[in-house]
């Protein structure tokens, strides 16, 4: 009987295993529709995922709020602290956003409108300085020249045109519009029942996974789940508010310097500094550019060096004041997870993706340390006996 028990386990197992080969077969067999199909339905759970950003930027604000509420004598405030502290969270987080609109925003759309509007004056300008260089310069290469070549026979004011291409593409584009919007609606709703249900939410989590898993395994999710949920909490809000910092900082520089158009630069360089190293350089670059061409090359210059000192400041300074060690990272690292998660997420993956890394680098170094302990042991119980 036990022989037959054992057999039945044996054909089964290499039915399994058989069943899992050809499943990894026609998944390297249909691997782009496979990796089209993931990627609609991440695209189909972007607003959820994005819900879950904004509450987990809205969560410490949130609690704070909470336990202020908490404090009341009134009955009616104790009863319903959850509710009115996530209200009162949206409330003046709608708050600062009206004043941003109302007094940033306006600023950065005369900034942007008049840069786009000179986009055929700078374009001139920037041939006409190529043109005045010296003929043995490194930017007159035959791969420059040609490059060159080809942008002086593209009409951008043909481009800036409007045709009935460009009103279709215009079209699709306010379509685009409209479904960003019910995204972001979508998005706004799944935040709020994150927040108002946290509780629930973790304590379904960690019960699905007691009942899942072994003690042992049930402990490891749970110390793992922890340490990502520190890490992301530190990581989203350090990266927010060290942009707030960076673009205060640069805004004011560039305007002691006389930069044109100098908080549309601060405001896009700090925007891009919560990616990564890879923000902070394209966004210094393209600042480089603006000044370039509507201040020439010495206030080019003198921008660069302002903005690559602050840069060293943020990265030396305030940046490990504000996130500490906990997110200590190999940049080689962080340009890999960078490079993938703006591949297949854009750049909400590229923003997440440091964090994520952050929590897999751990996993591997807890099992790498673990590994490496019991076959220390092991030798230690050899030697021994």
């Amino acid at each position: 009987m036990e022989e037959i028990k054992q057999g039945w386990k044996k054909r089964i197992s290499w039915l399994l295993i058989a069943i899992v080969v050809v499943i990894v077969y026609k998944v390297l067999d249909n691997f782009e529709n496979v990796q089209q199909g993931l990627m609609t339905f991440f695209r189909i759970l972007k607003p959820f995922f994005i819900g879950l950003l904004i509450s987990y930027i809205l969560l410490i604000p949130c609690r704070k709020i909470e336990n202020l509420y908490k404090k009341s004598r009134f009955k009616f405030i104790q009863k319903r602290v959850r509710g009115l502290s996530v209200v009162t969270t949206y409330i003046l987080a709608l708050l600062i956003i009206i004043i941003v609109i109302n007094c940033i925003f306006p600023i950065l759309k005369d900034s942007v409108v008049e840069l786009f509007g000179n986009i055929p004056g700078y374009y001139e300008t920037v041939i006409n300085k190529f043109k005045e260089l010296p003929e043995d310069s490194f930017l007159k290469s035959d791969m420059i020249n040609d490059k060159i070549s080809e942008l002086q026979n593209f009409d951008i004011k043909q481009f800036l045109t409007t045709n009935n291409e460009k009103i279709i593409e215009y079209a699709k584009n306010v379509i685009n519009v409209f479904l960003g919007i019910f995204d972001v609606f979508v998005s706004l709703v799944v935040s709020v029942y994150i927040l108002l249900q946290r509780g629930r939410i973790v304590n379904f989590l960690r019960r699905l996974t007691r009942a899942l898993f072994n003690k042992t395994t049930y402990e490891t999710i749970d110390k793992y789940f922890m340490k990502a949920n520190e890490v992301f909490f530190t990581f989203v809000s350090s990266q927010l508010l060290d942009a707030v910092i960076v673009g205060i900082l640069t805004t004011i520089a560039m305007l002691i310097l006389k930069v044109k158009y100098a908080p549309l630069i601060g405001f896009m360089i700090g925007l891009f500094n919560m990616i990564p190293y890879v923000g902070a350089i394209i966004a210094v670059g393209l600042g480089i550019f603006i000044t370039f061409i509507t201040g020439g090359f010495g206030k080019a210059v003198a921008m660069a060096i302002v903005v690559i000192i602050l840069q060293q400041i943020d990265a030396n300074i305030i940046n490990p004041k504000i996130i500490g060690s906990s997110l200590e990272i190999s940049p080689l690292l962080v340009l890999f997870a960078i490079t993938i998660g703006g591949a297949y997420f854009g750049v909400l993956g590229m923003f997440l993706a440091v964090p994520i890394a952050v929590v897999i680098k751990t996993i591997v170094n807890d099992f790498v340390n673990s590994r490496n302990k019991i076959k220390d042991e092991q030798e230690k119980n050899r030697e021994v006996s």
